[in-house]
């Protein structure tokens, strides 16, 4: 791997998705959900997580989030539209979330 694929890695997963369907995913279908960038990859997303958890990526489905609506007073605003990656990992494999990076 060229050091600029590697530098891309370490940037294409923002964060963890910390919430309860990503707990119940995550016991029941061996899945962690992970925010990623706009145009990441479904390649570059499983080559990311492998590459920092060193864990086997059985396979990666991806969500486009639509940014909600808000508003500031009178004022309406919308947040970012931001992906979703919920990643398949092999059975029998944890992923330590406060080992990475």
């Amino acid at each position: 791997m060229s050091a600029l694929s590697q530098e891309r890695l370490l940037k294409v997963i923002l964060s963890p998705v910390i919430s309860e369907k990503s707990t119940r995913v995550a016991d029941k279908l061996n899945q962690v959900v992970f925010k990623v960038l706009p145009d990441a990859t479904k390649p570059e997303i499983a080559a990311a997580v492998a590459s920092l958890f060193k864990v086997e990526v059985v396979g990666v489905q991806v969500a486009n989030v639509k940014g909600k609506t808000k508003r500031a007073g009178r004022v309406p605003g919308r947040r970012k539209d931001w992906k979703k990656a919920y990643v398949s990992i092999k059975p029998g494999q944890e992923l330590d979330l406060t080992a990475g990076r």
